[in-house]
């Protein structure tokens, strides 16, 4: 006579494997989320890093410009005018009346 000797469940034993398997595959899906969540806010932060430096190049044209036109003589002498208020000599300045 043969014996079938099975566990004390009197069926099925428990699989471990699937048991391992399962629990890798969880794991391994865990990771990858968390990384591809970081990889995303990184993207998010490059962009932002990214619009900061195309507008730090555009001032810095435009300071480069402007610090240009200090050597122009016409140019200094417009600013002097308009926002100094100076004139040449012999001329009179015209000085607006506020209404109020």
């Amino acid at each position: 006579m043969e014996s079938n000797v099975k566990g004390k469940s009197g069926g099925r034993s428990f699989n471990w494997f699937a048991l391992l398997l399962a629990a890798i595959f969880i794991y391994s899906g865990w990771i990858l989320a968390g990384q591809q969540m970081t990889l995303g806010e990184l993207g998010n932060d490059m962009e932002a890093a990214q619009d900061r430096l195309q507008s730090a190049r555009a001032e810095n044209q435009q300071l480069k410009d402007e610090n240009a036109m200090l050597y122009d003589e016409a140019y200094i002498e417009k600013l002097a005018r308009e926002e100094l208020g100076m004139t040449r000599r012999d001329e009179m300045p015209y000085i607006y009346a506020d209404n109020k």
